[in-house]
């Protein structure tokens, strides 16, 4: 009695050990091999093997083998019609009793019978799940030399229970990951046809304009580089980027005569021209883009912190973060090219208009963060200085440039530290 007792303990302590085998490993191959050791070691067997069934492939490949030498095959012949009998017999099937191995070569057939004779295999359980076969393990007699009891018998059937479950668990799990990579690759290429896309309608709108070819480009990019040095998420700089790209669509409904006046505008003028922000939201809203911020970038990149800006006067906090990004890059780029009234102003001029400007006309943490971003330009290698490229060659000199970007970032931070101390 006390030997059954043990028994049984051992046995149900082996099927704990199998069960957190099976459901600990993200490894499909580890998991099968775990689960034989255990199987191996519950039943003190010498050896042993466990082949997944591919019903594509008519096969059995053989995951794990353990005690077989080199003797054991990768894999194996085995059609659908032996699996539907293997699944529709008995359980185990048992190979060390000469008058059953007809009846296995029918199921089995000759050469898995055959291969399975040479590997010294006694036992033979299938691993069904759910009316399927998924696999099978095959088992060499004890180290003992003695028979399989009853109970032997009945704990090998539970381990193959809880294997062929994690097998099926697993193929589970690859399938979903194989959907996930199709459906990731799917999201991937959309994104790069909506990216195109924007890309292509942003040239679009420059062409209206043939002074200021590129500023939408310009502007997108720009924006990305502000949103990265600000650390928002890659999903948010993308669509920062995006608004960048779109944000003068609403220029596509202004008279290319007013665009492209080579003076500057008169009140009447500069009124239609200031329609633009306004229209392009309306162009932009009944689209379903990925960020609902994009059409509000388009409707808000002319507001000012102060609340001098239109098309509302919003001020502030009243501002989306994304649209004080996009504002700051419309600008930059407005003062660091041609058109068709004025050069672009030399660097240093561009500082101190940024230093006049912020708290007014800019946020004070984004013009922070563009001109850090340029700071990290000037000791980075040339591939990584998209700020300087977009500028063009030998517009900024590092050197005389550095001091005047450090003083107005420190400038700024002492500003934004007397606000909050006040």
């Amino acid at each position: 009695m006390a030997e059954q007792t043990d028994k049984l303990i051992h046995a149900f302590s082996a099927l704990a050990d199998l069960g957190a085998e099976i459901t600990e490993s993200r490894d499909f191959e580890e998991m099968v091999r775990s689960a034989l050791h255990v199987v191996l070691g519950a039943l003190g067997l010498r050896r042993g093997l466990v082949a997944e069934y591919e019903h594509d492939a008519a096969l059995l490949r053989f995951v794990a083998v353990w005690g077989m030498g080199d003797d054991a095959p990768v894999s194996a012949p085995f059609d659908a019609g032996r699996a539907e009998m293997l699944t529709a017999g008995s359980g185990l099937l048992s190979l060390s009793e000469a008058q059953t191995r007809p009846a296995l070569q029918q199921q089995l057939g000759a050469e898995l019978t055959a291969t399975l004779l040479g590997l010294r295999v006694a036992l033979v359980a299938p691993l069904v799940v759910h009316g399927e076969l998924v696999g099978l393990i095959a088992l060499g007699g004890k180290a003992t030399d003695e028979a399989f009891t009853t109970e032997d018998r009945e704990v090998i059937r539970t381990m193959a229970r809880h294997i062929g479950v994690g097998i099926h668990n697993h193929r589970l799990l690859r399938e979903v990951e194989r959907r996930a990579d199709e459906n990731r690759q799917l999201y991937d290429n959309l994104r790069g046809i909506y990216r195109d896309t924007v890309r292509a309608f942003a040239a679009a709108i420059d062409c209206k304009d043939k002074y200021t070819q590129g500023h939408s480009e310009r502007v997108g990019k720009y924006a990305e580089i502000i949103a990265r040095e600000l650390g928002w998420s890659e999903e948010k700089i993308e669509h920062v980027a995006v608004g960048g790209y779109l944000h003068d669509v609403g220029k596509l409904v202004v008279e290319r005569d007013i665009i492209n006046a080579p003076y500057r505008i008169d009140a009447k003028q500069s009124a239609e021209l200031n329609r633009h922000p306004a229209a392009g939201y309306e162009i932009l809203a009944p689209i379903r883009h990925p960020d609902a911020d994009i059409p509000l970038m388009a409707k808000y990149h002319h507001e000012r912190i102060d609340g001098r800006g239109y098309p509302e006067g919003l001020k502030g906090d009243e501002i989306p973060p994304a649209a004080k990004v996009v504002a700051l890059a419309d600008s930059f780029d407005a003062m660091t090219t041609d058109r068709t009234y004025r050069r672009r102003k030399e660097f240093p001029e561009v500082v101190e208009d940024l230093r006049h400007n912020t708290g007014r006309q800019f946020a004070p943490d984004v013009v922070i963060a563009f001109c850090r971003a340029l700071l990290k330009e000037f000791d980075a290698l040339p591939r990584e200085r998209r700020i300087m490229r977009l500028l063009g060659k030998d517009y900024i000199e590092p050197e005389p440039v550095r001091p005047l970007l450090v003083e107005l970032i420190e400038e700024l931070e002492a500003r934004a530290h007397a606000t909050v101390g006040g």
